[in-house]
């Protein structure tokens, strides 16, 4: 299956098709197969066995809607988002914002490193400066060994432990505790269980060799020494240029705008790494812990405009550890559909796709909030939540949609009061139903 290396045309009213027909509008475009379209159709995953080989005591399966970002040209590339998300206007406002910079600028990303990180800790050691000494000498001994041992597989892709280092933390107790990293490149696999048993291998010989305690022996989700880094660089107004830029401002220097600020690029992230089977708290971790790192929450994303050339350019640099081989990636029919929609080649491709639609996501956000705000952007989409939270049937939903639209320009707000009221004015026949 190989995706048509111009999808504008195809996006061209994807979101005011039925259902069947993005089907086949994607299918056209090489983004599924018709037995893909025809696994979707059915309601995707049924096999309640496979379920059992994922989880404990399990009952069944909890389905979130599932839905393609379309317009993204990243590093030349067009591509099909599919996301995995349960809120409204995500992947509507991905879309939107995606073919605004695709009209006026461009996406591109960087890989800045390749290795994870694995610790093991020693609690109190006696002498640190003896102690690092020793492990600092038999470093490549050890690296020697674990990727013989345990990470032969890694090292025959091109992977496995590179380096060891020791780290030096002050107790408030006065008493000294020793970290050991070892770092990994994991290939195109997230990485998680095959450190935690590197670093269980280390801690007999460490011990042996040192005198000294292990107590503790665990993966890092902060890895900042594997970053992946997304540009936008596009023409804008200049009022809505510096009214982004000023919106990021408030968000690097204000933690608790930072803390919704990150919460929408995440919207745009976690769908992705859901439909693709990968473990979206361990990013989140490790993005939420990189974006402290200097002891104060700042947002994760970076926007400045430049008003002689008239350009907007937003950064998103954070770790974001993905895998495309191995547990649930590998077993989950649909997270290897995802996959394959997004015809990537790699885990970093991966990794540079959700950090292009979380930057994007943002971007979407902060024009919606500098703009027309929060509510006309969200809640005109909120709207058929509403609508069908109130129990509106097939043949009542676009007409309390419409009223619902038509009390929120009046009013700006809207709540499931209003739809519930609608609904009953609909059903009672009263003619003001239609009236503002």
């Amino acid at each position: 299956m190989a995706i048509s290396k111009d999808l504008k045309e195809f996006f061209k009213g994807f979101s005011k098709l039925s259902r069947d027909e993005r089907y086949q509008r994607l299918v056209e475009m090489g983004a599924l197969k018709s037995q893909d379209a025809d696994f979707l159709r059915a309601g995707g995953i049924q096999d309640l066995g496979l379920a059992e080989k994922f989880v404990e005591n399990v009952i069944g399966y909890f389905q979130l809607p599932m839905g393609v970002a379309t317009n993204f040209n990243i590093d030349g590339i067009d591509r099909v988002i599919p996301m995995a998300v349960e809120e409204t206007s995500i992947i509507a406002a991905a879309s939107k914002t995606a073919r605004w910079i695709r009209e006026s600028g461009k996406i591109t990303t960087e890989i800045l490193g390749r290795l994870i990180i694995g610790q093991i800790q020693l609690a109190e050691v006696k002498d640190f400066d003896r102690f690092k000494m020793q492990i600092e000498e038999a470093s490549a001994k050890f690296i020697e060994q674990v990727n013989e041992v345990v990470a032969k597989g890694l090292v025959e892709r091109g992977g496995g432990v590179k380096s060891i280092e020791v780290r030096k933390i002050e107790r408030t107790d006065g008493k000294t505790m020793a970290v050991i990293h070892v770092l990994a490149d994991p290939c195109d696999a997230m990485g998680a269980n095959i450190m935690n048993q590197v670093c269980e291998f280390l801690k007999e010989p460490i011990q042996g060799l040192t005198g000294e305690t292990v107590t503790m022996c665990i993966l890092s989700n902060l890895v900042d020494t594997k970053l992946t880094r997304a540009k936008v660089e596009m023409k804008v107004d200049p009022e809505i240029g510096m009214k982004i830029q000023e919106a990021s401002i408030f968000a690097e220097e204000d933690p608790y705008r930072a803390a919704t600020n990150n919460k929408g690029v995440l919207n745009g992230i976690d769908p992705i790494l859901i439909a693709t089977g990968n473990d979206w708290r361990a990013v989140e971790a490790g993005m939420h812990a990189f974006a402290a790192r200097d002891g104060q929450y700042r947002s994760i994303t970076r926007w400045r405009y430049d008003s002689e050339t008239e350009t907007l350019v937003g950064i998103l640099e954070a770790p974001i550890v993905v895998g495309t081989v191995g547990g649930v990636t590998r077993l989950h029919p649909t997270a290897q559909l995802s996959l394959e929609m997004l015809e990537i080649e790699s885990a970093e491709d991966l990794s540079r796709i959700c950090a292009c639609v979380g930057l994007v996501q943002n971007l979407g956000a902060l024009r919606a909030l500098t703009t027309v705000g929060i509510i006309e952007g969200h809640m005109k989409l909120h709207i058929k939540n509403l609508t069908l939270g109130a129990g509106a049937k097939e043949k009542e939903i676009p007409i309390v949609q419409k009223r619902l639209e038509e009390i929120l320009l009046l009013r700006k707000r809207i709540s499931l009061s209003n739809a519930i009221e609608v609904l009953k004015d609909l059903r009672s026949g009263k003619e003001n139903v239609y009236n503002t």
